[in-house]
């Protein structure tokens, strides 16, 4: 179905606004996301948006072409609206010309396969969506076979974690879970749980990793509980040459995930 819309009172509008908040999304089980970039990668990873919304004014371009007609094969929407209803939207101030609505998808444990992938990334309490969306984009990069959210941690689904995903979101698995819940799945199979600790650590370089390899890190201010570190297969250190006494979460993340690539083989 294809459909124009002028008004910005239109109750479409005023729902897909309503998207960019945590408990309309959870309420509705849908989320957005924007650009033509991030829509391409979805659809070429067999995620079509339910709606498709489109600015009346952008370029012509076969990728969206692409993406009109695979909505409609699957019986969606393809709405046609002005830039500054499409801004109001997104809540950006220069939006990329097309937005898309997708269904959220499964988050449950029961839905990862851990044998997957070599390794698997877990956050505690993250509570920054750049910092996921970084997580989930760094995941890609290594080959991961998801993100594991571990208690109060920030929506995945969110405007910003999608967009700091850059398409990430649509090829990583990604779980949410209590402590209590995670711990008692990962032991009930393979998987050598690993965080960056000062409590008996060995250097990160040359660390005894095994696959499927948990990278757990915490959260941006407090870090990991002292439970949650001692509850690890392995502790590891990285050094800290200056005055700063820790990364950043989702970088500390990234460097442990790429020594663990290469620790496995690639």
């Amino acid at each position: 179905m294809r459909r124009e819309i002028t008004g910005f009172s239109n109750p479409t509008v005023k729902y897909l606004r309503s998207l960019r908040e945590k408990k309309h999304r959870k309420a509705a089980g849908k989320f957005l996301a924007e650009g033509l970039r991030l829509l391409t990668d979805a659809r070429e990873c067999g995620h079509v948006p339910e709606t498709l919304v489109m600015s009346a004014a952008r370029d012509p371009h076969p990728l969206i072409d692409a993406l009109e007609a695979a909505v409609e094969a699957a019986g969606g929407e393809v709405i046609e609206c002005t830039p500054d209803i499409l801004s109001k939207i997104t809540g950006k101030d220069n939006p990329q010309g097309v937005a898309g609505v997708f269904a959220e998808f499964d988050t449950s444990l029961a839905a990862l396969d851990r044998g997957a992938a070599k390794i698997w990334l877990v956050a505690q309490a993250l509570r920054d969506p750049g910092n996921l969306g970084t997580m989930l984009r760094t995941g890609d990069a290594v080959g991961a076979g998801g993100l594991i959210l571990i208690d109060d941690c920030a929506d995945p689904f969110s405007v910003e974690a999608v967009r700091a995903s850059m398409g990430a979101v649509f090829t990583q698995k990604v779980a949410r879970a209590s402590w209590e819940e995670f711990l008692p799945w990962l032991r009930s199979g393979e998987g050598q749980l690993v965080a960056a600790s000062l409590r008996d650590a060995v250097p990160y370089r040359g660390a005894p990793y095994a696959a499927p390899c948990f990278i757990l890190v915490g959260n941006e201010s407090r870090g990991l509980p002292e439970e949650y570190e001692m509850a690890c297969d392995l502790r590891v250190t990285m050094p800290m040459r200056g005055r700063a006494d820790s990364l950043n979460a989702a970088v500390a993340g990234a460097v442990l995930a790429y020594e663990v690539l290469e620790a496995l083989g690639g």
